[in-house]
């Protein structure tokens, strides 16, 4: 891979690029192929992949891949299990935890990349690489996604590259907050799989069974073209899952993500414990969002100050003006510039499109469908 010289110019060249693309309201596809350009320029890599993740949980909701990776995913089931199964210091997970916004392996090992079980069986066996720089996309503490970036042929990522991709994570992070509210869903009748899906998993990370809706719900989950595996989400859930069963972690197995159509789906995994008391097998239950578990993530995406998000969460219950300024010891004119305020950051001009944005961006196709016993759609 030919050298480059990574100047001031270049960086601030590439930090405004970024800038300005999470800004632009660009969908998440076209967002990170817009990303992986500019940085292509100042950064170059045999192969990258780029993920989102659930910011509630720091699991990942779907992957991208570029350069080499591209079409090459037939071992990512196997990464989903070790990224989010095993315990490393460069695991999303763990750079999350320590604020680590971005690293290379070969840094981080003191140039002993084969300390890294992540490269040493699985990186360099199956693609050859020899060293990965990783950056999380980190906003307030929470990880909206991330990116792997890797080097063969003995090359290794330098600490001014590391310090690059460092300074982007915010501005990544914006890009994929208004990425997952690009687009509204669009599903016609007779296109959604029913009722929820079910994936059981081996001790070995296979799958043993699978409800009849699973294959669809799962086949949602592929986002185009670049497209990772499906399954890997599953899989980080899987291993996850088990690493809250040996009680390594006390954040639930749970993410939310906007699957291929647009619609909000929520995945669950369950461990199973087995007679010896270990646990076995790991369920995972794939349905459609409810408004209660998209809420909080929609409303995360618009960027609204904490007394944003506190006038937000008053007029999604419908508390009228005068309420909320008695509530949150305001005066009127102060919650009309609040709402004005998220007006525009949320692209509405009324409480009423603001409600919808938030509650019906998915379920507007679906009114005047059968209701269930429950209360939730039949189909």
């Amino acid at each position: 891979m030919p050298p480059t010289t990574l100047t001031p110019l270049a960086v601030e060249r590439v930090t405004r690029d970024v800038d300005c693309l999470s800004r632009a309201g660009l969908c998440v596809d076209e967002f990170f192929a817009e990303v992986l350009d500019s940085l292509g320029r100042v950064l170059p890599t045999e192969g990258a992949c780029v993920a989102t993740a659930d910011p509630a949980t720091g699991l990942v909701t779907s992957s991208r891949k570029y350069g080499d990776l591209v079409h090459r995913n037939t071992h990512d089931h196997e990464w989903g299990l070790r990224e989010f199964g095993d315990v490393e210091e460069t695991t999303f997970v763990r750079m999350t935890e320590t604020g680590r916004v971005a690293a290379s392996v070969h840094q981080v090992t003191g140039g002993d990349v084969a300390a890294s079980r992540r490269m040493a069986e699985f990186m360099r066996p199956y693609f050859g690489f020899d060293d990965e720089l990783r950056g999380l996309f980190l906003e307030d503490g929470r990880c909206w996604g991330a990116v792997a970036m890797f080097r063969g042929d003995g090359d290794h990522f330098t600490p001014g590259e590391v310090d690059l991709l460092a300074g982007l994570s915010p501005f990544l992070a914006r890009g994929v907050r208004s990425g997952l509210l690009a687009s509204a869903a669009e599903v016609l009748p007779g296109e959604r799989p029913h009722g929820p899906g079910v994936v059981i998993v081996g001790r070995d990370g296979e799958v043993l069974q699978m409800s009849l809706g699973a294959e669809a719900w799962i086949e949602e989950l592929v986002t185009g073209a670049h497209s990772g595996a499906a399954i890997s989400a599953v899989a980080a859930l899987v291993g996850a899952a088990r690493r809250y069963a040996a009680g390594e972690t006390t954040t639930p197995p749970r993410s939310r993500l906007r699957a291929r159509n647009g619609m909000w789906l929520v995945l669950n995994a369950t461990p199973l414990t087995g007679p010896d008391g270990l646990t076995d097998q790991v369920v995972v239950t794939i349905e459609e969002a409810r408004p209660p578990e998209i809420v909080p993530l929609v409303v995360a995406a618009f960027d609204l100050t904490a007394r944003e998000r506190d006038v937000t969460q008053l007029v999604l219950q419908g508390v009228d003006t005068k309420e909320i300024a008695a509530t949150l010891h305001l005066s009127t004119y102060t919650v009309q510039d609040h709402l004005k305020a998220v007006f525009t950051k949320a692209d509405v001009r009324s409480r009423r499109e603001l409600v919808s944005r938030v509650f019906f961006d998915q379920y507007q196709p679906r009114f005047g469908e059968e209701v269930g016993v429950d209360g939730w759609y039949v189909s």
